[in-house]
This record gives structure tokens, C-alpha cells and sequence, in this order.
């Protein structure tokens, strides 16, 4: 093990070497930092050349320069880091680098995890329903985002997700007739979902049809958009329901060791929502982040109460369910904001915002600035979302579709173990690998900066960074981003020969 890991870095180092000096050999070809000056009438313009020439050392040969730079590099290793200088705005690289890849990553994370789950879902849903409707048209839809280009994604995004939405809110009653749309739409999806006969599905269709209408017919009938939240009983119906999902899934239902701590632990989030309100006066992120852990915690001890004839399962269940049951609390705490913060004068009673990542002069709570970032993600995230969502659906679909015609499948099945032991504990498991190469090196993709989403949203990250240094003809931005995403690829693709070892114990790293 630690063989490959000193062998996979030399060669890692060597290949991040190779390309920072291809880079930045072909770099400074491209860019000419004197193409303000050569066009200048300035009487002075020589000198000013001359000058230019001196500070950026445009009189060394480039493979020198870059020696100099690598140094700068190397200086990280012991705590002086000197990734060089944006001369056009006298800037520390290091300090634009250090703002611009928070952007990112903040950016980035919560959307590529969206993607990956819902991707993932929808391809093995697909897989198990093949050649239905429900796959035809997740095929089709698939396809169709796959195809789209980011810019106009992002552009419609803009015009109905926030221009659109925000003109909504100023009377947000949902008529009659778009109410029973959304309900047949839910209706059709989730009979699809389940498939059985005839019977079944229609009483699948009937029950997503009225719950559907229900909640709308709800939300536009007390004014819900106004002043939006969950509250106790949608938070109990919610842990509950997840509960019996995660369940169903991780241990099958006739567990019911594992489905009282599931239920246990989701009224034991819904009993603490009321002392949360206080636990949350006053929270900072540090705060959320520990009541967090202590949820969780509490979940777990949960399941190793309830026990049953295999512990840890019933501990992994509850404490996910805690998990996501806090989610629930934290979410239903920053709806309590909007109310102050769609009706503060930076607002104006547009909340949903194109452009930026925060509200200038936006003041309030911890709540409200956590609001504010949440209404500047929307549109990026799910514009991003909607790309990499095609692409993960296609990926596991063929996956697992793949490892259904397997023989160690038949076997399970042929031995008379349940669907779901078979579906959850042989073929889905075997079919996350595939996906183990492409999730890293995507989300190191996606890190180098979704160059046209951060560009007309206007979110200042490594894209907007990178294209910026090319503009302004500056290298030292340029490389501290090839830098940054060539480390990370590294990184990635490390992970992914771990997460082979974990997915199939038949692959060692060091085979």
C-alpha cells in the first residue's frame, strides 16, 4: 500500500511538472503583456515599455521564468507561498487564488452532489424499469440536457428561475388549472417509478395525483410563499417517510429492529424542533456544525439501542435519519428569515438574485446572510445540476444494466434472496464502479470553474480568475490555476483507485 502511494505520487509530481511548463511555455507565447503600451501615445511609451520589461522580467528567457516561478511554488511546502503577482491590480496571486477557490468550491460541492445522487437514483430506477415509459422518457430527457449548451441553460435559468419567480411572488397564488397539471405530471412520474400491474399503478397515480394537489391546493391557500417554513407536523410526516424509504432500502422492511430506531429517531427530531429554536439564537456555522454531530449522534445511540440481530445496520440507518432530520430543522430555521429578508430595502422584494454571490449591503442575522447565499446559488446550481444530472443518469443506467446480466446476479437471485438484498447489496454496489472514475475527475472538472455559469452569473471563481488573467495578459493567474486543477485531477484520481479497493475487494492497489 504505502509502495503505490510513494510510486503514484513520484509519478503524479512528474506529470504536474511536465504540464506546468507546457503551460506556461505556451502561456507566455499566447499573452503579450506589452500590447497596452505598443498602442499607447504616450511621450513616454519607451520608458514605460522599459519599465514594464524590468518588472515582469520579460527579458529572461521563458524556462527561466518558469524555474522562478516553481520556486515560488516549492515555498508552499514550508509556509511562504508565492504564486507571483497580478500586476495590473498589484495583487498577491495567492490571496485572489485563496477568494476565488471558496467561490468555487462553495459553488461547486452542493452541485455536483445533487447531480451525483439524483443521477444515480434516476439511472438505477431506469435500469430496473427498462424498456418502460418511465425509461423511454429519462432516456429522452437525458439526451436532451446532455445536449443543451451551459450558456442557455444558464440564460433561461436567469429568465424564468429568477425573473419569472420573483415577479410570481409579488401575488403567488397558484391557479386551478396549474394546480391539477403539476398533480397528473406527479401522478404520471410516480405510477412510472413503481410500474406492477394495472392495479397498482393506478393506485399509485391516484395517491401522488391527490397529494400532490393537496399540498399545492395548501400552499396557495394560507399564502405559504410569503412567509415560508415546515414546522413540526411536515417535519414528523417528512422524518417518517424517510424513515421507512431508508429503510426499505439499507435493511428491508421485516427488519423491525432497524425500522422502530428509524421511526424512533425521526420523532425524536420532531420532538426537538421546539428547544431547537433556542439551541439556534445566536448559531454561527461552528454551531450548526456541532449540534449537527450531536443529532447524529444521538441517532446512532438510537440503533444500538434497538439492536436487533445485526447492530450496526440499525445504527446506520437512524443515524442517517438524524442526519438528514436535522436538515430538516436547519432548513425550516432559514425559512424563518424570509419574511425580514424578502422585505428588507436591498431586497426589494426580489429575492431570487442573477448575479453575484452575496447582496451588497445586505445586513442581518446569521439566518439571513445564510438565506442570502442560498437565493444566489439556485440558479447556478441547478444550471449546473441539469448538465452533469444527464450524464451521471446515462452512466449508472448503463452500469447497472450491465451488472444485471451478470451471472453472480442470477446466482443471488436463483438462491431465492429478496429483490432488494439482490438489487442493494450485489448489483448496485458492483455498479458504483464504473462511476468511481468519472464522479472524482468531474468534480475536478467542475472545480477548474464552470467558466460560462460563473460568467453570467457572476460569481467570481477559478473560471472567471483564469479568463480574467488571460484578458489582462497575466500568467501568474493562469498558472495558480492550472496549479490548482492539475493538483486536484491528481487527487481524484488517486481517490478513485481507493474507491475501487472499497467497491470490490477483489481489486488491491497493490496488485
Amino acid at each position: 500500500m504505502y509502495n503505490f502511494i510513494f510510486r503514484r505520487a513520484l509519478s503524479s509530481l512528474g506529470v504536474l511538472l511536465v504540464a506546468t511548463f507546457l503551460i506556461y511555455i505556451l502561456v507566455d507565447v499566447a499573452i503579450d503583456p506589452l500590447s497596452d503600451l505598443i498602442t499607447s501615445t504616450a511621450p513616454n511609451k519607451q520608458a514605460l515599455i522599459d519599465a514594464r520589461i524590468q518588472q515582469l522580467q520579460l527579458d529572461v528567457p521563458s524556462p527561466v521564468r518558469y524555474l522562478g516561478w516553481l520556486g515560488g511554488v516549492a515555498g508552499c511546502f514550508i509556509g511562504k507561498c508565492d504564486l507571483g503577482v497580478a500586476w495590473t491590480t498589484n495583487q498577491q496571486v495567492t490571496d485572489v487564488l485563496v477568494s476565488s477557490i471558496g467561490v468555487t468550491i462553495k459553488l461547486v460541492t452542493l452541485a455536483t452532489v445533487l447531480a451525483m445522487i439524483l443521477g444515480v437514483a434516476v439511472g438505477v430506477v431506469s435500469a430496473l424499469r427498462q424498456y418502460t415509459g418511465f425509461d423511454y422518457t429519462m432516456i429522452f430527457i437525458s439526451f436532451l440536457l446532455y445536449s443543451l449548451p451551459s450558456f442557455w441553460v444558464a440564460v433561461l435559468m436567469k429568465q424564468w428561475g429568477a425573473i419569472g419567480f420573483n415577479d410570481f411572488l409579488a401575488d403567488p397564488s397558484i391557479s386551478v388549472v396549474t394546480v391539477l397539471v403539476i398533480a397528473l405530471i406527479a401522478g404520471i412520474i410516480w405510477q412510472a417509478v413503481f410500474s406492477g400491474d394495472l392495479k397498482r399503478r393506478l393506485i399509485v397515480f391516484a395517491s401522488a395525483f391527490v397529494v400532490t394537489a393537496g399540498v399545492l391546493w395548501y400552499i396557495s391557500a394560507t399564502n405559504w410563499f410569503s412567509d415560508p417554513s415546515l414546522g413540526f407536523v411536515v417535519i414528523l410526516l417528512t422524518g417518517v417517510g424517510i424513515a421507512f424509504a431508508l429503510t426499505a432500502i439499507m435493511a428491508g422492511l421485516r427488519n423491525r429492529r432497524a425500522l422502530y430506531a428509524a421511526v424512533s429517531t425521526a420523532v425524536l427530531i420532531a420532538a426537538i424542533w421546539y428547544p431547537m429554536q433556542f439551541a439556534f439564537r445566536g448559531a454561527t456555522g461552528w454551531t450548526v456544525f456541532g449540534l449537527a454531530l450531536l443529532v447524529t449522534a444521538a441517532g446512532v445511540a438510537i440503533g444500538w439501542f434497538w439492536g436487533g440481530y445485526d447492530r450496526a445496520v440499525s445504527m446506520r440507518i437512524s443515524g442517517l435519519v438524524a442526519l438528514l432530520g436535522f436538515g430538516l430543522l436547519y432548513v425550516d430555521r432559514v425559512m424563518q428569515a424570509w419574511k425580514p429578508y424578502f422585505n428588507s430595502s436591498a431586497i426589494n422584494g426580489r429575492p431570487i438574485a442573477t448575479i453575484g454571490s452575496a447582496t451588497p449591503g445586505l445586513q442581518g442575522s446569521f439566518w439571513t446572510m445564510q438565506l442570502d447565499s442560498f437565493t444566489h446559488l439556485i440558479l447556478p446550481t441547478v444550471a449546473l445540476v441539469l448538465i452533469s444530472f444527464a450524464a451521471y443518469t446515462r452512466y449508472s443506467r448503463a452500469s447497472m444494466l450491465e451488472v444485471l446480466n451478470q451471472d453472480y446476479v442470477r446466482t443471488a437471485r436463483a438462491k431465492g434472496l429478496s429483490e432488494r438484498v439482490v438489487i442493494v447489496r450485489h448489483a448496485f454496489r458492483n455498479s458504483l464502479i464504473p462511476l468511481a472514475t468519472i464522479i472524482p475527475l468531474d468534480f475536478a472538472a467542475i472545480l477548474g470553474g464552470a467558466v460560462i455559469t460563473e460568467k453570467i452569473f457572476g460569481w467570481r471563481g477559478m473560471g472567471t480568475m483564469f479568463l480574467s488573467g488571460l484578458q489582462k495578459n497575466e500568467i501568474d493567474p493562469v498558472m495558480a490555476y492550472v496549479l490548482v486543477i492539475g493538483f486536484v485531477a491528481i487527487v481524484a484520481n488517486f481517490l478513485a483507485d481507493l474507491l475501487y479497493a472499497v467497491l470490490d475487494p477483489r481489486i488491491r492497489v497493490n496488485a
